[in-house]
């Protein structure tokens, strides 16, 4: 009787595990769009919290930017995002990606900036002229 109970309440739970939370939305952003999505929006935040004054001055709004590169709205997205969060492996497997992403982009910059740091070392022991920064003068103001 125990076994039967148990193996019954097992099925049920297993059951339960495997049942959707939430129905997806009619406009649902796809797996590979929400990972270019949220990569995308973490560079935004980091490049906002980082340095505020480029977006500005560029008239940069980070949300509506993204918005409208990917020509979605917040609703769409919000929506799309607690459905995928309603399913733990998927927002698992996306989060994973976004991370991949941004390593990579993260390693191709590096290699960038290592390529401009030695050709500037090659222009510094080569004597070439490399752009200096124009110093100003200023006239005196005492006689």
């Amino acid at each position: 009787m125990k076994k039967t109970i148990g193996a019954i309440l097992f099925c049920l739970v297993l059951n339960s595990c495997g049942e959707k939370v939430l129905e997806a939305p009619e406009n649902l952003i796809p797996k590979d769009e929400m990972v270019d999505i949220l990569s995308d929006l973490a560079i935004l935040t980091a490049a906002k919290t980082t340095n505020i004054s480029l977006l500005t001055r560029n008239n940069v709004e980070p949300t509506p930017y993204l918005l409208k590169k990917y020509g979605i709205d917040s609703v769409q997205l919000v929506e799309s995002d607690r459905y995928y969060a309603s399913l733990p492996n998927e927002y698992e497997d996306i989060y994973t990606k976004v991370q991949e992403k941004l390593d990579r982009q993260a390693k191709a910059m590096d290699a960038a900036k290592r390529v401009r740091d030695s050709i500037r070392m090659l222009e510094l022991e080569d004597g070439s002229p490399i752009a200096q920064p124009k110093i100003r003068k200023f006239k005196d103001s005492l006689p």
